[in-house]
């Protein structure tokens, strides 16, 4: 997954203030105790990342590929 798809279904998801909070405050233990931008980083692969966030906040299987309007 490409950063910038990774970008688009964050925005979309939480909207655009809460996820630019969300991926750089929040701690997944599941990213060894990184936020989504340290995984990032760290060279941890988006799509991963993305996993994680929708599992942590139980984002629905119909919209973890994203919108399709």
């Amino acid at each position: 997954m490409r950063l910038s798809h990774f970008r688009t279904l964050m925005h979309d998801e939480f909207g655009e203030m809460r996820a630019g909070s969300l991926a750089r405050d929040h701690v997944f233990a599941e990213l060894g105790g990184r936020t989504a931008e340290q995984a990032i980083e760290a060279g941890i692969d988006p799509k991963r990342v993305w996993q994680v966030i929708c599992e942590a906040y139980d984002v629905p299987e119909a919209r973890r590929l994203g919108r399709d309007d």
